[in-house]
């Protein structure tokens, strides 16, 4: 049986390396078949807007758009439910496919047997 991977980002463009190093774990690992969740917290709730990865630059990397693409093709994205709140995003704000749910399913899927939990 495959293992699933949920990653939480809690990182932006306030730790740029970070956020990217988030973001193409959960890529490739949806590349390699990998069930992975990828749930956006603190200053990565941004990118669960539209336009906002497109601002997202760090040389030498892959581009964010593309790394979020990715992972909504093959795998889950989550905002959290209180960063959501905490900048106005609502449901209607959100990229087609991201979903907002709280700490409670957070939980869930980190504890679902089979399940790696890594947070950048």
């Amino acid at each position: 049986m495959a293992k699933k991977l949920v990653i939480k980002v809690t990182a932006g463009a306030d730790a740029p390396e970070r956020c990217s190093q988030a973001f193409t774990v959960a890529a490739v690992a949806v590349a390699s078949g990998v069930e992975v969740s990828l749930w956006l917290t603190g200053e990565s709730s941004w990118f669960a807007l539209p336009g906002r990865a497109a601002e997202f630059e760090l040389p030498h990397a892959a581009p964010l758009p593309d790394l979020i693409e990715s992972v909504l093709a093959g795998g889950r994205v989550t905002l959290c439910t209180q960063c959501a709140a905490r900048r106005g995003i609502t449901e209607a704000d959100v990229v087609e496919g991201v979903r907002i749910a709280g700490a409670q399913v957070f939980v869930q899927e980190s504890l679902a047997d089979d399940t790696q939990a890594l947070v950048y």
